[in-house]
């Protein structure tokens, strides 16, 4: 397990030239350098060198960060980000909420559900999909000629890793590694999640083939399903933060009869949610699901569709709080389980 001081090198490298202010929604909205990585960075830098403490201010700032990851993909100096802020905030939080975490973890997994089989197809089932179970009725319609095996997965870690619960998160990896073996895909209707997993070879010794964790539009695109609606509709779609490819989104699109996509300008800027991120910093939370929701409305859908059950939330904020009553949020599965006939 790395520790902060172990990435000071990382934090010196990084050359201060604004590329994450272009890409990080919430600079966008505050203007505040400490809101921004290479702002963030500033501060751990002096961290690590002794200058500065972990404080309840800067801590402040490391949650002011919606984990989106936009600011990675522009890095020119390829520093690891969201594993600087994450390790950040282990090393603030380190001893103080041990309990919490180990109760958290009890919670979420207590709605776990074991329902192994031998197929080579591999579900794993996100924490909000264990609470809200109506997806397996979407999954039996759409798949009903595919055998889909669900290990016994505990939650992915990932609300652990944002709050600091480092050794909770390790613990979760470790459990759900020893079940990512002897696949054809492993597949999600998560991207946070799918993002999640793929990053346990940072933490945990762990070797996994990218290209076979899909979710279920992948596979949807990859089998050719099509869909047949009896009236009219039209769609839009909110691409999630952690999800890197929505190619499939359009694939599908193509085969499904009596739908029509509109694309909302700026689909893939974040809907504001972002786990806790919408409890800690409200106000922003709303301004940018507002900004999302209005997106939405220009379009004229009657469904705004995403692939992240967060991101619903976030979706369904942003509606309410601009009295948009007529637009229906959906996950990818639910709206096309509404289609009449699959084939």
């Amino acid at each position: 397990m790395r520790n902060l001081k172990s990435f000071e090198k990382d934090l010196y490298k990084c050359s201060k030239c604004g590329l994450c202010q272009s890409a990080c929604p919430i600079f966008k909205l505050t203007k505040n350098e400490c809101a921004v990585s290479k702002g963030k960075f500033a501060m751990l830098y002096g961290v690590t060198i002794g200058d500065l403490k972990l404080s309840k201010n800067i801590n402040k700032y490391l949650d002011m960060c919606l984990k989106c990851g936009k600011c990675n993909d522009f890095c020119p100096s390829d520093i690891d980000i969201l594993q600087i802020i994450n390790t950040a905030k282990y090393e603030y939080n380190k001893n103080k909420y041990k309990l919490f975490f180990s109760l958290f973890s009890k919670i979420i997994n207590f709605f776990k559900k074991n329902k192994n089989n031998n197929s080579r197809i591999i579900y794993f089932r996100g924490c909000v999909n264990n609470i809200f179970p109506q997806t397996d009725k979407y999954i039996k319609k759409i798949f009903k000629d595919f055998e889909i095996r669900e290990p016994n997965f505990e939650c992915c870690g990932l609300p652990f890793l944002s709050e600091g619960g480092l050794e909770e998160f390790i613990k979760s990896a470790k459990h759900n590694s020893e079940f990512l073996k002897d696949y054809d895909y492993v597949v999600t209707d998560c991207a946070s999640c799918e993002s999640t997993l793929l990053e346990y070879p940072k933490y945990i010794d762990f070797k996994l083939d990218k290209q076979k964790f899909i979710n279920w539009g992948d596979l949807i695109a990859k089998k050719g399903l099509k869909f047949s609606f009896e009236k009219p509709v039209k769609i839009t779609f909110h691409k999630p933060c952690h999800l890197k490819d929505d190619s499939f989104f359009k694939k599908i699109m193509r085969t499904c009869e009596n739908v029509e996509y509109i694309k909302m300008n700026d689909y893939d800027e974040c809907c504001g949610f972002a786990g806790s991120f919408g409890i800690k910093n409200h106000q922003l939370s709303k301004e940018l699901s507002v900004q999302k929701a209005k997106n939405i409305i220009d379009t004229g859908a009657d469904y705004v569709i995403t692939s992240c059950p967060s991101c619903i939330l976030g979706l369904k904020q942003g509606l309410f709080y601009t009295k948009a009553k007529n637009i229906k949020v959906v996950s990818l599965l639910e709206f096309l389980s509404k289609a009449k006939n699959i084939y």
